[in-house]
């Protein structure tokens, strides 16, 4: 039902801002509407609502590209796993940042801390897994043979890369170790059950470790996927394990046993989260697709790791390596092919899909002080807060173009990470005290006048409004002209063609929340305008039936019921099709009429007039023989009131009409000097002859040249001369058949028209005819009657 309000209020609004007439409507209040807005600090409901997002602001910004990993101690302090420079964070909750782990790995891929403060840090590529610890560290003697006294088995410290300067302090009371080396190229995430141990998934052949507090591994879990991306426990302490490849959610518990919970419609599972409920919420991306032999890791983004200062700017970037080298892989991407869906697993392991995005990436997923789901997402660095089925809100967007991870924060808060740029913010949990929206610029195309805003709201809200002749705002326009609501108060801004409103909401006794905002204005009449008339001499349009339907309902009408296509226009000599095309600014229903002119008339008369259709075909015998101009009127009358009502007109090329045939005068016949003599003239009164041609006794036509040969005058005269047909002369007397004398004398002697005697020479019917240039024709026909032979 949702959905279908939405599409239905976006369906009224484009209507009334595309047909009105008179004054007309800009409306906003569906989601998809709000979205091309700004906001800042507002959130936009999936039900067409802003109201007041969470507080949300910057901690810290880090040199690192990338930050892909979150948790926090004891205190309350956040400790960012980043890369590019690869770099354990720690952030305290004042902002104040340093550095506890430098590793000569490219990427801190992963990060958990343990009930003791203890962190665990994991590297790619090639990664091992440290043990970052307060404290301070085992003494290793400059000779590797003699050391001091340390604890058996105690780990070696960690090989770090130099910190530059200037750069972030080095917190020295922090150390680090290698605690577990897995020997694949790929770890993907960690996670510690309640008992401490430490969980490791990896890439290339799908395993998971189980790594004891003392630092004893085993294998776990061993899928046919390729990779294990993250891992999280439910509250039965089951292992919950997402994969790529096949997009599966696998429920593992904890004597390693592997259920199959969910198969995606998507190839990778990208994040997940557990709610108080048990409830299991998955996060996929990518299209599924064959898989390459021997598997492969996902697509992966990064820098090159010779290329100095690294700023990559999206991450579906390939990392750039030597053709030599072997596959340097930093951190994971998506593809954007597909988007992201979020999936909500029930209990009793019935799956749902509660979210989609065909652009918006999950990178990560978290609940804040409310328990709603959020989801960070690239690459517009927006976070959603998801309450069910397609019921959602966007509810902020970060200034960088990842959200990758989410933490505790002190107070109910939660921290959130992003990439490009690697930064630090909190969210909540108090709402911000205010926020503002600036609506996208709605051009109106034409200059126009600005009434009222119809603003359907609750609590406390300032309204602004602004309006300019350019589509940048930034560019001279109006400043913002604050609007009284309450007194139902007219915007106020200039006439012009674009216009913005901008709401600022306000935190106090109700919650703010601006359901819809209607601006109304009034497009300045301008006349339409007719840009092309074509006249086509022998064409005709048939008729289209109004009402549609049918077997054959003809070209679909346009929004004021008339046909903008005309149909295909059927060969017709005796008719004329006019059509033309035309357009109207203001979208305004137009009529048409019709005129004409003969050559040499002042005077325009009325051909046909209430047209609705841009065509129009008539008889050509209306018109006498002649040359003639079509001019065609637009007038937007039905959209106007007589005083505003506007018209334009334009004149097609010139044509001609010719309905008479050529006549044919003088036409003689007769034999001299043993040939058949054959003459006439042809006459047009309108236009030049085109050919003639003649036939004898009903043979084939042959055609006849002119005296002078080239045919361009009204009149022509002809004249030729032939050998009387042997063959007809034989056939002629071959067919005479006299009767019987009994016969003969009891009936009329025939005349020589119904009999020749074999004696007589025979008859020859000689028939001509012409044509003008306009296909009419004319004939006549002569008898003629040779000497003898």
């Amino acid at each position: 039902m949702r959905r279908f309000s939405a599409l239905l209020a976006i369906f009224l609004a484009v209507t009334s801002v595309a047909f009105a007439e008179g004054t007309r409507t800009w409306q906003q209040s569906s989601f998809d509407e709000f979205e091309k807005g700004t906001a800042n600090g507002i959130a936009i409901g999936s039900d067409g609502s802003l109201e007041l997002a969470p507080s949300f602001r910057t901690l810290a910004t880090t040199p690192s590209t990338y930050i892909w990993a979150l948790d926090t101690d004891s205190t309350g302090t956040v400790f960012a796993a980043a890369g590019s420079p690869a770099r354990v964070y720690r952030i305290a909750p004042d902002g104040q940042t340093s550095i506890v782990f430098a590793p000569k790995e490219l990427q801190v891929q992963a990060l958990v801390v343990n009930a003791k403060d203890v962190i665990y840090a994991a590297t790619s590529p090639d990664g091992k897994v440290y043990k970052i610890q307060r404290g301070k560290a085992p003494v290793v003697s400059k000779n590797s043979e003699e050391q001091t006294p340390a604890p058996e088995n105690a780990p070696k410290p960690a090989a770090q890369a130099p910190v530059p300067s200037p750069q972030l302090p080095v917190d020295s009371s922090y150390w680090s170790s290698v605690f577990f080396d897995p020997g694949t190229k790929y770890i993907w995430d960690l996670a510690l059950d309640k008992d401490g141990n430490l969980y490791v998934a990896t890439g290339d052949h799908g395993q998971v470790f189980r790594v004891t507090p003392n630092g004893e591994h085993t294998l776990f879990f061993k899928s046919d996927e390729a990779h294990i991306r993250v891992l999280a426990f439910d509250h039965q302490d089951n292992l919950i394990a997402g994969s790529d490849g096949s997009g599966l959610v696998y429920r593992i518990s904890p004597a390693g046993q592997a259920f199959v919970l969910y198969s995606a419609p998507k190839k990778e599972i990208t994040a997940l989260a557990i709610d108080n409920n048990g409830y299991v919420y998955a996060a996929g991306a990518g299209e599924k697709r064959a898989a390459s032999p021997g598997g492969g890791a996902p697509q992966i983004s990064g820098p090159a790791p010779v290329v100095s200062n690294p700023n990559p700017q999206s991450l579906g970037t390939n990392i750039g390596i030597s053709a030599s080298a072997p596959p340097v892989l930093i951190a994971p991407t998506f593809s954007t092919g597909g988007g992201s869906e979020i999936y909500r697993i029930a209990p009793d392991g019935s799956p749902l899909r509660i979210w989609s995005s065909r652009d918006d990436l999950v990178y990560a997923l978290g609940f804040d002080s409310h328990r709603r789901l959020l989801a960070g997402t690239g690459n517009k660095g927006r976070v959603f807060a998801i309450v069910g089925d397609d019921d959602f809100a966007d509810l902020l967007k970060a200034s960088a173009n990842q959200v990758t991870a989410f933490a505790k924060a002190p107070s109910g808060g939660l921290y959130a990470s992003t990439s490009n740029f690697g930064k630090l913010f909190v969210l909540g949990p108090e709402p911000a005290t205010e926020g503002s929206y600036q609506s996208d610029v709605f051009d109106a195309r034409i200059f126009s006048r600005w009434g009222r805003a119809d603003v359907r709201a609750s609590g406390t809200l300032d309204f602004y409004a602004r309006s300019g002749n350019v589509d940048n705002p930034d560019r001279n326009w109006s400043p913002w002209q604050k609007v009284d609501l309450k007194k139902d108060a007219p915007l106020g801004i200039p006439p012009a063609r674009f216009v913005q409103w901008k709401a600022v909401l306000h935190d106090g006794k109700t919650t703010p929340v601006v359901q819809s905002v209607a601006v109304n204005f009034l497009p300045k009449n301008v006349a339409p305008q007719i840009e092309e008339v074509f006249v086509q001499v022998g064409t005709r349009f048939p008729p289209v039936p109004k009402g549609g339907g049918g077997d054959n309902p003809g070209p679909s009408p346009g929004p004021q019921g008339h046909f903008d296509n005309p149909p295909n226009a059927q060969r017709d000599r005796s008719a004329i099709g006019v059509r033309w095309s035309v357009h109207d600014d203001n979208d305004d229903q137009l009529i048409y009429s019709l005129f004409y002119k003969a050559d040499g008339d002042t005077r325009w008369l009325l051909l046909k007039d209430n047209l609705d259709d841009k065509f129009y075909s008539f008889d050509a015998s209306l018109l006498p023989d002649g040359g003639y101009t079509i001019k065609v009127v637009a007038s937007d009358a039905p959209s106007h009131s007589p005083e505003e009502a506007l018209t334009s007109e334009k004149e097609g090329s010139r044509f001609e009409v010719d309905t008479t045939p050529p006549a044919v005068l003088d036409l003689k016949a007769g034999m001299e000097n043993g040939q058949m003599q054959v003459s006439f003239r042809a006459i047009d009164s309108f236009s030049a002859i085109k050919h003639a041609e003649y036939s004898i006794d009903a043979g084939d036509w042959q055609y006849i040249e002119p005296i002078g040969q080239i045919s361009d005058s009204k009149s022509e005269s002809y004249q030729i001369s032939f050998t009387e047909p042997a063959e007809k002369k034989t056939n002629q007397v071959a067919q005479i058949v006299r009767p019987p004398e009994s016969k003969k004398r009891n009936k009329t002697p025939p005349s020589n028209s119904a009999l020749n005697d074999p004696a007589d020479p025979p008859e020859h019917i000689i028939v001509v005819r012409v044509y003008d240039r306009f296909d009419n024709m004319g004939a006549a026909k002569v008898t003629i009657r040779p000497s003898s032979h």
